[in-house]
C-alpha cells in the first residue's frame, strides 16, 4: 500500500540537484528565476506535490523569495499544492463536457474511489478534480490522468470502471 506523507522535511536528491542545475544553466546568468516552472515540475515529480518546505527549498537554489516560488505554484493548477495520489484523475468540467455527462462522471468517480474531490483514495494510488477545458469538446466527457496525462475521450461509467481497474493492476505489477 502506498502511503501519503505531509510536512515531513525535503531533501533533494543528487539526481534532482543536477537537472535543476542543468534547467538553470539554459539561462543567462541572473536570470535564473527562469528555470522556476521546469523545476516546479522536477519537484513535484519527484515527491507528488509541492509542499512549503519544497518551495523554500526551490527559492533557496534559484536565490528567489520564497513568496515569487509559492505565486506561481498557486497560479497554476498543473502543479499540487498537496499530497495526491499516484494517479491524479482530473475530469473536464466546462459547459460542453457537462452537456455531455461530465458532472456524473465526477459523481461515479468519486462513489467508486470513496473519496471526494481533491481527496486521496485509501490506497494512496488516486485522487481527482474537476478541472477547467481540456480543449477536446467534441470528445466529452474526457479526463487526463497525471502525472504523464494521458488522455481519455467520451467516458462512460464503464470505460470509467476499466480505466480505474487497468490502473490497479499496473500499480499492483509495479
Amino acid at each position: 500500500m502506498l502511503s501519503v506523507q505531509e510536512n515531513l522535511p525535503v531533501e533533494f536528491s543528487a539526481t534532482l540537484l543536477v537537472k535543476c542545475a542543468e534547467i538553470v544553466s539554459r539561462y543567462p546568468v541572473g536570470k535564473q528565476k527562469s528555470a522556476l516552472l521546469p523545476i516546479l515540475h522536477e519537484v513535484q515529480a519527484e515527491f507528488g506535490w509541492l509542499s512549503t518546505d519544497a518551495m523554500d527549498k526551490i527559492a533557496n537554489f534559484l536565490q528567489i523569495k520564497p513568496i515569487e516560488v509559492y505565486e506561481v505554484a498557486t497560479f497554476y493548477t498543473m502543479y499540487f499544492l498537496k499530497p495526491q495520489g499516484k494517479y491524479a484523475l482530473e475530469v473536464c468540467r466546462t459547459g460542453p463536457c457537462c452537456l455531455v455527462g461530465a458532472e456524473k462522471i465526477m459523481k461515479h468517480i468519486e462513489q467508486r474511489l470513496g473519496v471526494k474531490e481533491g481527496e486521496v483514495s485509501a490506497d494512496g494510488l488516486f485522487s481527482w478534480r474537476g478541472v477547467e477545458c481540456l480543449a477536446a469538446c467534441g470528445y466529452g466527457p474526457v479526463l487526463q490522468i497525471g502525472p504523464e496525462y494521458t488522455f481519455y475521450e467520451n467516458l462512460t461509467e464503464d470505460s470509467v470502471d476499466q480505466l480505474i481497474d487497468t490502473l490497479r493492476n499496473k500499480a499492483k505489477e509495479a
